[in-house]
C-alpha cells in the first residue's frame, strides 16, 4: 500500500526531472521544453521506509521516458551517483530523490513483483482519519508465478546505460529498465526473462517495462 500525501515538494518532481534526464544518456526530448507526466505507478517497499515510484513522462514532441525514483528520508550509502536531487517536503521533511535502477529498494521490488507475478502498489490518501483510494494511472503486472524465489538483496550494484535502456546488475539479480517507450528497445530485449508489462490511458496494449533475470548459483 502507497500512502499518497497532500503536500506542497520543492522543487516539485517535475522539476527535477526536468534538469535530470537531459543529463541522461538514455534521453530522447526537446530540451527545456515542459515535462508532460502521462502516468505513474508506485511499488511497496517492505519495511515501509522507502518510496518507489516510476514516472513515465515526455519532453515536447519526444517519445514517453520511463523514470522510477525512490524518495528516502536521508542520503543512500554510496548512492551518490545515482542523486536526481533533493526536495522539501511540507509533510515529511527534507526528502533525498534517486535514479531507483541504483537503490536496492527498487531492484527488490521490481525483481519481486516480475518473478512472482505481482503487480503496482494500491494508493490511498487519507481524510477525516480514514484511508481513501486513489485510480490508478497506470496498471502494472509481472509474468511470473507466485511462490518463486527472489534473490536476497545485493551490496553492490553496477549500471550502465544505453540509448534506450539501463541494466543494472545487483548479485544474482539482472534488471533491465526499458527506458524509452517507443517499442524499439523492447523489441531488442530477450525474451526469456521475467517481464513488468503496463498499460495506461494512452497505451491499452501491454508494454513492456522491464526484465528480471536471475543467474544461476
Amino acid at each position: 500500500m502507497a500512502l499518497l500525501y497532500d503536500a506542497v515538494l520543492r522543487p516539485s518532481k517535475s522539476e527535477l526531472i526536468a534538469a535530470w534526464a537531459p543529463t541522461q544518456t538514455w534521453f530522447v526530448g526537446d530540451v527545456g521544453a515542459e515535462v508532460e507526466r502521462v502516468a505513474s505507478f508506485r511499488f511497496d517497499d517492505p519495511d515501509g521506509g522507502v518510496g518507489i515510484e516510476t514516472i513515465l513522462v515526455r519532453f515536447g514532441t519526444g517519445p514517453l521516458l520511463q523514470i522510477p525514483l525512490t524518495y528516502r528520508g536521508a542520503p543512500l550509502e554510496g548512492g551518490g551517483n545515482e542523486l536526481v536531487g533533493t526536495m522539501s517536503h511540507s509533510v515529511l521533511g527534507d526528502r533525498w530523490v534517486y535514479d531507483a535502477t541504483g537503490d536496492p529498494v527498487y531492484l527488490a521490488a521490481v525483481a519481486a513483483a516480475a518473478l512472482t507475478g505481482g503487480q503496482q502498489a494500491d494508493q490511498f490518501t487519507q481524510g477525516n482519519g480514514e484511508l481513501i483510494p486513489v485510480a490508478p494511472t497506470a496498471t502494472v503486472r509481472g509474468s511470473g508465478t507466485p511462490g518463486t524465489p527472489v534473490p536476497e538483496r545485493a551490496a553492490t550494484i553496477d549500471t550502465v546505460s544505453t540509448a534506450g535502456t539501463t541494466i543494472a546488475t545487483a548479485g544474482a539479480l539482472r534488471v533491465t529498465v526499458v527506458r524509452v517507450l517507443d517499442g524499439t528497445s523492447s523489441r531488442a530485449l530477450a525474451t526469456n526473462a521475467a517481464t513488468v508489462l503496463g498499460t495506461w490511458a494512452e497505451q491499452s496494449q501491454p508494454q513492456l517495462l522491464l526484465t528480471v533475470g536471475v543467474s544461476p548459483d
